[in-house]
């Protein structure tokens, strides 16, 4: 028995491959023969005649992608949608489908000119009626998939494609009759992956492997219990058969050189509409504005890219160009995201490019209350490295204690309304916490290109690499802690004990003997090894001058612990001459604060050593307030540590062996930081030489 389901096809006598929008033409220009694809586009036309009614739309010259009318349009009811083609290749085709439509009875809506959206392809009906599955990524755009929830008057669901080979929806995901889904979960992002597997049922879900995914096995039509597709493996066919599809293959490799098969070369024409069931858009879209050197500070590319990279999509509404030098850009641009959830993420991304979400110029930060100390409200903002603002009863509040990975808590006090950063811990009931990403502004300094190019130290922002001269990183280094010491401004040490194993103590001894550091964190161990080094001329136990293990030697950390513990701290050890030189030495005659965050590892402890993790992070941050630039020592977990607590504009220099710790570091994001990936021992030693060198000419200008 024929089924009354129709489907539209276009014969395929002007088919060719004539030239390349998707990876499967590639070489395949005029190769595909002609007579064959007429052979094979035969077959599946009178399989689906078998089966189902097939209406012809004529084919034209010029056009020869046309033969795939799946792209014609997107069909509910007596309503169309019309394709709007990314390619101007196929363009051309969007007249001759609106012509047979409105002689065929069709209502057809046409989307505004320069935005892409290719009909069925990329928008698939569920066989029960209930959602319309949509696609986007690669031919169509997310902000088309609104405008099919309105004219069709039915929920939208949108599917992020990921892999260029799966340009359309349909060539890796085929809704099938009584609710059961054929797709390959390899085409889509993790996010668009949770989504189908929250509406379709695990035994319903049927995912294919890649092989089978190549031959299009999913590019199928679905005529209730047939199944007619290209090819498909023994197994697929298995496990169609045991819910109830019958497999008919019929080759159309030929169609394969230009990227479809079965389903993009034809195009249901009859879709039932359920009446009870209405529109419903996850998608939704906001106005952000950027301003500054949009282009040569690479904001702008870097803004449009993180939107897409997080699966949404953009318009630029609006782009001024400054017109001289000294001019900032600036540009309104129109974000889309499949979901709320995606669009906060995508947002408090932007926010720390600088963007402000323009509706936030007239509507407050979203607060909720701390109903338990210590526990933030959900969906709280999270804090960035960047000074931060939010907007309090029609009032921009600069946020006090900037440091990433905390949350914005507002409080009453006897001076008014207060912003702060505080850790998660640190909430108190009564606080108000910033939820959501509305109301929040990152604040950006726009400095001019001649600004930039004056900060000799700008030519390291962000750099991680091996391959870089260290002698010329050192040379910036050393300028730049000059022109702090001189200037009465602070340096903070983060260190680890390779700084005492590779011979730089004596280094960092000298550097903070010579005023060049005013604070010094690190671990136990630093200080252990640096005093062994000084009391007894090891390091773990190997002769520092020979570099040979000692006799016994493996116990000297624990002698100088013990030594530490009987005169009670570190500085009663120092004064009474048991420690005589090195890091901790120089500390303490110096009054160079520091702090040691203890660990599981630790022997001892030494008494100074402070083994309460909070308390420790609390020093940690007293410390560092106030810094204009951290040296972090091959410490990959101090240095995190701090990173983590340090606000943007204090420069960072990280020393490490182990690239993986600098990319770390520089993974924060902060323009100010570089990665050196060298020995640390080695670099000391060429920091102090360079600063030797120095007259200082930035303390020649002064005054």
């Amino acid at each position: 028995m024929v089924s009354q389901i129709r489907f539209l096809m276009c014969a395929p006598d002007h088919y060719d491959v004539d030239y390349v929008i998707n990876p499967w033409m590639e070489g395949n220009i005029h190769k595909s023969s002609r007579d064959r694809a007429v052979e094979q586009w035969n077959k599946l036309y009178n399989v689906i005649k078998d089966h189902a009614i097939v209406d012809l739309v004529a084919p034209e010259k010029g056009w020869p992608d046309m033969v795939f009318s799946a792209n014609a349009g997107l069909v509910l009811g007596e309503n169309v949608v019309l394709s709007r083609f990314l390619h101007k290749e196929r363009q051309g085709e969007e007249p001759y489908f609106q012509q047979w439509f409105a002689e065929n009875g069709f209502n057809v809506y046409t989307l505004p000119k320069d935005l892409p959206f290719e009909g069925a392809g990329d928008a698939l009906l569920d066989r029960e009626g209930r959602w319309l599955w949509a696609g986007y990524g690669f031919r169509s755009e997310l902000d088309s998939h609104p405008f099919l929830a309105k004219w069709l008057d039915i929920e939208v669901i949108s599917l992020r494609l990921m892999d260029e080979r799966f340009y359309h929806l349909d060539t890796c995901f085929c809704p099938l009759a009584n609710g059961y889904l054929l797709y390959y979960p390899g085409a889509f992002d993790s996010y668009s992956n949770r989504v189908i597997e929250m509406r379709v049922a695990p035994e319903k879900r049927i995912a294919i492997m890649e092989a089978d995914a190549v031959n299009f096995a999913c590019n199928a039509v679905n005529v209730d219990s047939i199944v007619i597709m290209n090819k498909a493996s023994d197994g697929l066919k298995s496990r169609l058969a045991e819910v109830g599809f019958q497999v008919i293959e019929t080759p159309l490799t030929e169609f394969l050189k230009a990227g479809g098969a079965a389903k993009c070369l034809t195009l249901r024409v009859t879709e039932p509409v359920r009446e009870e069931l209405h529109a419903n858009i996850s998608v939704e879209s906001r106005v952000v504005r950027m301003e500054g050197h949009l282009l040569d500070a690479g904001l702008i590319n870097r803004a449009l890219d993180l939107i897409v990279e997080m699966g949404g999509s953009f318009q630029v509404l609006k782009f001024n160009l400054g017109e001289q030098r000294q001019s900032t850009s600036a540009a309104e641009v129109r974000v889309s995201a499949p979901s709320h959830d995606v669009m906060e993420e995508i947002i408090s991304q932007l926010i720390d490019l600088g963007a402000v979400d323009l509706p936030q110029d007239e509507r407050d930060s979203k607060l909720e209350p701390v109903l338990q100390a210590g526990v933030a409200p959900d969906d709280f903002y999270v804090s960035t490295i960047y000074p931060t603002e939010v907007r309090v009863n029609g009032q921009w509040l600069k946020v006090e204690n900037q440091r990433m990975d905390g949350a914005i808590a507002i409080s009453q006090t006897s001076n008014g309304i207060v912003a702060k950063c505080k850790l998660l811990r640190d909430l108190e009931i009564g606080e108000q916490v910033v939820v959501d990403v509305l109301g929040i502004r990152t604040v950006r300094k726009a400095e001019s290109r001649e600004q930039r190019n004056s900060q000799e130290f700008s030519f390291m922002s962000s750099g991680v690499s091996s391959e870089r001269r260290v002698e010329l990183v050192v040379e910036q280094v050393a300028w730049e802690l000059r022109k702090i010491k001189d200037s009465g401004g602070k340096v903070v040490v983060t260190a680890g004990p390779v700084v005492i194993h590779t011979g730089g103590g004596e280094h960092l001894s000298r550097l903070i003997r010579e005023g060049y550091v005013q604070g010094l964190l690190g671990g136990n161990a630093i200080a252990v090894h640096d005093m062994e080094q000084n009391i007894l001329g090891t390091s773990l136990g190997v002769d520092m001058k020979r570099g040979v293990a000692v006799r016994g030697g493996h116990r000297h950390h624990l002698k100088v612990i013990n030594t530490v513990r009987r005169f009670g701290s570190i500085a009663k050890a120092v004064e009474a001459g048991a420690v005589r030189g090195g890091v901790m030495y120089e500390c303490v005659k110096n009054n160079i604060p520091f702090s040691l965050a203890g660990s599981i590892r630790d022997d001892g402890p030494l008494p100074d050593t402070q083994m309460n993790l909070i308390l420790a992070q609390q020093e940690y941050s007293q410390i560092i307030q106030g810094a204009d630039m951290i040296l972090m020592l091959s410490s990959m977990l101090h240095s995190i540590g701090v990173g983590n607590m340090t606000p943007a504009g204090v420069k960072m220099v990280c020393v490490d062996i182990n690239p993986a710790v600098v990319t770390k570091l520089s993974d924060r994001g902060s323009i100010e930081s570089v990665g050196v990936v060298t020995d640390v021992g080695l670099f000391l030693s060429l920091l102090l030489q360079q600063l030797d060198k120095l007259t200082s000419p930035y303390v020649a200008n002064v005054g």
